[in-house]
Order: structure tokens, then sequence, then C-alpha cells
């Protein structure tokens, strides 16, 4: 099977979403990746057929850059780099920025 995105780096953090809505990714995603630094590549493991669409909304909400989907395979994996510019999230709710 020919890789979609072969120019998306090794993952520095890899969350592994397997199973949750998209409500509970973020959440899970917004807390193991707090502290890491610019330019951290992350890999988010997510099954819930929302995750295409919600995942590059986020990164496009908080300026984080979306890299794509790693594979068509199963599970589905996608690709994010983190911004020095991106807004902070709340921790109980990262669909809304921390200011909101």
């Amino acid at each position: 099977m020919t890789h979609p995105n072969p120019g998306i780096p090794a993952p520095d953090i890899t969350v592994d979403g397997t199973g949750l809505l998209c409500v509970t990714l973020l959440l899970r995603l917004r807390k193991e990746i707090d502290g890491a630094g610019t330019g951290t590549v992350v890999h988010v493991i997510a099954t819930d057929p929302a995750a295409p669409l919600d995942l590059p909304a986020w990164c496009h909400m908080t300026g984080h850059t979306y890299l794509g989907p790693l594979s068509p395979g199963e599970p589905p994996v996608y690709a994010l780099r983190l911004s020095a510019e991106a807004r902070r999230t709340r921790p109980d709710a990262p669909w809304h920025a921390a200011d909101d």
C-alpha cells in the first residue's frame, strides 16, 4: 500500500484515541500535548468517523499545523505539528479558546 503522505515525519508523541468520540479525543490530545515544544510532531490514532473533519478544524482553530492522514489503513492515524503561535484552549473544553 502506498503511503499518501510520505513526507510526514515520525511522531514525537502518539495519542491513542481508539474508541473515543472526538470530544474525549480532544480532551486527551490537549492533555498529552500540554507542555510539548514547538515543532513537536503528534500522531493521533482516531477511530471516530468525525476525526477527519474535527482534527483539521481543531488545528485551524488553535493554530497548530494539520499534516494530514498518515495512511488509509486501520486504525486511522492523523498527524499534526505543534505551533509556537497556537492559541491555548480550555483544559475542560479544548474546542474553546482559553480566553473564551
